[in-house]
């Protein structure tokens, strides 16, 4: 393995004749007295943009995707950059920094984990490098270059090695002479969070919300004027509260710079004991989602008492939208469902819940377009979800939309229905792939907001091609690789096990693409619980409590003879 650091270059000292030094000095002073002094060189700065990651990756670009900007471990501020070798790329990231010709810029970085080289390219005279094998604290790698004659850019670069752990880089500077750039200002002081409000109350709990605020890396909650908790997003929820009691909350905002002056003051009051609406069926611990169709699209017709007893969500599909942005209604379709009638319908999910199901109504879907993207529409959203709740009966809500989803607005929706709904809430979601690629996508920073109220995500490892999982590898459909690779990335990335589930189709009949067998979720289900039956993909953990799996729908399990609930549903029941 070839490891070759960069060869600084010496310079010779030359010697100086005493006369020679006299003379100089005495030149110096002259100049001093006569007032013909030169201008004073300008303060070196240093020349790298975003050198802390705390905007994430930019300003840089990291092979393969090998890079992402973590909040731990950090040297400093809120941010670092993880880079992680695969196969063979070596996770170089690389920014272009602007320098001045024939000057001399001294290159650093923090690193910290795996093997970890630092470098500079395009000096225009000998490039530099320096590395280390890796280490468990922050290091500091330090080398410098000389900038050739015609040289007013050069590339500075962090990477790992082959094989080996993920690399942490932090604080990197380029410092120097101006390159023309100037030095990037530091972060300012936030603003005061505005739209502070109060959510669903238990006994002991207040959930809490408020608008995101520019250039905030995390917040602060105060209960009573004391800090109570903080938040990296833009909800929390306080606990350890006595029942029956007022209490007053303000937020604040920080960053490097940090922290805003509190938000106004809110308050809100638990709940009493004994009181509040009944909770719904349980969700168990290991549990199966289908979709139950509202309409006939060449799939069995089924009425939901059709329904095998190895699901134990059932989500109704879909919810209509209506003119109002935001605001949802439920039409049966009586005729596609072979006379189905609405009365037998609310009585199916009486009959489905005595059973210990819970049966929820799904919003969106391929051709759903419901909107929420400002406060009318996630206060219109969430009342009439609520209304449809009150209605039929149903215990929840599903958040299928795949046409675009706000994080701030549904985050609004959701915790504004479960303040009306109370505990007994069931909220799931069903994102596509490349909705869940990374904490900063719409999806999962929905499902980060609402953690605390939130019971599964079963994303659709289907009809998406192939994609990254969390090792940073590419993964094809079809493959336990595939589910295992890529719901590491919710496990890891802030989602508790019990909050992830495995969406796949029921049949090749289900979907365009990524059908797999029966034996193939099993298979995942146990890798990930279990450490077992995987494939190349091997998580560095178990995941025991992970929630189960998803299936699209229960009516194409039912035209391939129930072939998949047979399979899933006693392997769910049975894991760990």
């Amino acid at each position: 393995m070839e490891r070759s650091a960069g060869h600084s270059r010496r310079r010779r000292r030359r010697s100086r004749s005493v006369l020679g030094g006299t003379l100089a000095v005495a030149t110096a002073a002259a100049l001093t007295v006569t007032g013909l002094v030169s201008t004073a060189q300008a303060a070196d700065v240093n020349n790298a943009k975003n050198a802390g990651f705390e905007s994430g990756l930019a300003n840089w670009t990291c092979s393969g995707g090998s890079g992402a900007a973590v909040s731990s471990p950090v040297r400093s501020g809120t941010s670092a950059l993880k880079a992680t070798p695969a196969g063979q790329d070596n996770a170089k990231c690389s920014q272009s920094v602007k320098v001045k010709p024939n000057s001399t810029y001294t290159l650093s970085s923090w690193v910290q984990g795996g093997y970890a080289y630092l470098g500079a390219s395009g000096t225009g005279t000998t490039d530099v490098s320096t590395w280390t094998p890796g280490s468990s604290s922050w290091t500091k790698l330090s080398t410098s270059f000389t900038t050739g004659a015609n040289t007013t850019s050069v590339t500075v670069y962090t990477h790992g090695w082959y094989g080996q752990a993920a690399y942490f880089a932090d604080d990197i500077e380029v410092t120097g002479p101006d390159g023309g750039g100037g030095e990037e200002p530091g972060p300012v002081i936030p603003a005061a969070p505005a739209g502070l409000t109060a959510g669903a109350t238990t006994t002991s709990s207040v959930a809490l919300s408020w608008n995101a605020v520019s250039g905030a890396t995390g917040y602060k909650v105060y209960r009573n004027g004391a800090q109570a908790t903080t938040s990296t997003g833009t909800s929390a929820t306080v606990t350890g509260l006595t029942a029956d009691t007022a209490y007053e909350f303000s937020v604040s905002a920080t960053n490097a710079a940090g922290e805003s002056v509190k938000s106004a003051a809110i308050s809100a009051r638990t709940a009493k004991e004994g009181t509040g609406p009944g909770p719904g069926p349980s969700v168990p611990k290991h549990a199966v989602t289908g979709y139950w169709q509202n309409f006939n699209n060449g799939a069995a017709v089924q009425k939901l008492t059709d329904v095998p007893a190895d699901y134990d969500i059932i989500a109704v599909s879909f919810a209509d939208a209506t003119p109002t942005p935001g605001q949802v209604t439920f039409n049966l379709d009586t005729a596609g469902l072979n006379g189905y009638t609405d009365a037998q319908f609310r009585a199916d999910i009486k009959t489905k819940q005595a059973q210990g199901k819970n049966v929820i109504i799904s919003i969106g879907g391929e051709l759903g377009t419901v909107r929420v993207d400002n406060d009318a529409s996630a206060t219109a959203f969430a009342n009439s979800v609520y209304a449809l709740m009150q209605d039929y009966g149903f215990n929840g809500v599903d958040i299928d939309l795949e046409n675009g989803l706000n994080a701030t607005y549904m985050t609004k929706a959701l915790r504004q229905l479960s303040a009306k709904a109370g505990s007994g809430l069931v909220i799931t979601m069903a994102p596509q792939t490349i909705d869940m690629q990374s904490t900063s996508g719409e999806y999962f920073k929905t499902a980060l907001n609402i953690k605390d109220i939130l019971t599964v995500v079963n994303m659709q490892y289907y009809n998406s091609g192939s994609m990254l999982g969390c090792d940073g590898k590419v993964y094809s459909q079809g493959s336990v690789d595939f589910l295992t690779a890529l719901a590491c990335i919710q496990l890891e990335g802030g989602l508790d096990p019990s909050q992830v589930g495995i969406g796949v189709p029921a049949s090749t009949r289900g979907a365009g693409s990524g059908y797999v067998a029966p034996s193939i979720v099993n298979a995942a289900l146990d890798c990930l619980t279990k450490g077992t039956s995987c494939g190349s993909f091997k998580p560095s953990k178990t995941y025991p409590s992970l929630r189960g799996a998803m299936t699209w729908s229960t009516n194409w399990d039912a035209t391939a003879g129930f072939a998949w609930s047979k399979a899933v549903g006693p392997h769910v029941r049975s894991l760990p």
